[in-house]
């Protein structure tokens, strides 16, 4: 079924946090897009190089937990099945083929950085990007990009923060749903 825009929310996910979660409802609030897809990815290169990173299919098991439910939200595989790194203007292409518009929907931390993705000056001129507040991130408009704000409470809350905050079940309560919770222990085991 073709629809007119998708909103494409990738990451690691490692683990899916509750500012993961508020990012996507603040997006389907917004009334912009038709679908949002969380696109987990497969191989996640760039945090691959900076250490251990869980299992793909750990991460999708996770990603399908967390955000089962949400408004207009499905959780895509289409980078974990893929062969190589995980590269966003990829899946792009192919969210392409069953939308007229995608957008990127990224945190403010990581607008600075589209510059150094994968194919960045055709990616610049197939998607707008949504940028999702972070406490402390300055929002930056990279030269060339269709940059706008996607409108929310700033969530002070990182993957690595959950990781470093240990194993005890009841403080992750906190960080991510509670339903990610025995997935994210298991894939850390």
């Amino acid at each position: 079924m073709h629809v007119r825009r998708i909103g494409l929310f990738g990451g690691t996910f490692d683990p899916p946090h509750l500012g993961h979660v508020a990012a996507l409802e603040a997006a389907a609030r917004g009334g912009t897009f038709d679908r949002l897809v969380a696109m987990v990815a497969g191989d996640p290169y760039l945090k691959r190089a900076q250490g251990s990173v869980a299992r793909a299919e750990d991460r999708l098991a996770m990603a399908r937990a967390a955000f089962a439910g949400l408004d207009l939200v499905e959780v895509s595989d289409l980078e974990v099945t893929r062969i190589g790194p995980s590269y966003t203007i990829d899946s792009v292409r192919e969210l392409l083929n069953e939308a007229d518009r995608v957008d990127l929907i990224v945190g403010a931390d990581l607008v600075g950085q589209l510059e150094t993705w994968h194919e960045a000056t055709a990616l610049r001129t197939m998607v707008r990007v949504g940028v999702v507040p972070r406490p402390g991130a300055a929002a930056i408009e990279p030269p060339g990009w269709d940059v706008y704000e996607i409108e929310m409470d700033p969530v002070d809350l990182s993957s690595t923060a959950v990781r470093a905050a240990g194993r005890n079940a009841e403080h992750l309560k906190e960080l991510i749903p509670e339903q990610v919770i025995p997935l994210y222990l298991g894939a850390r085991g």
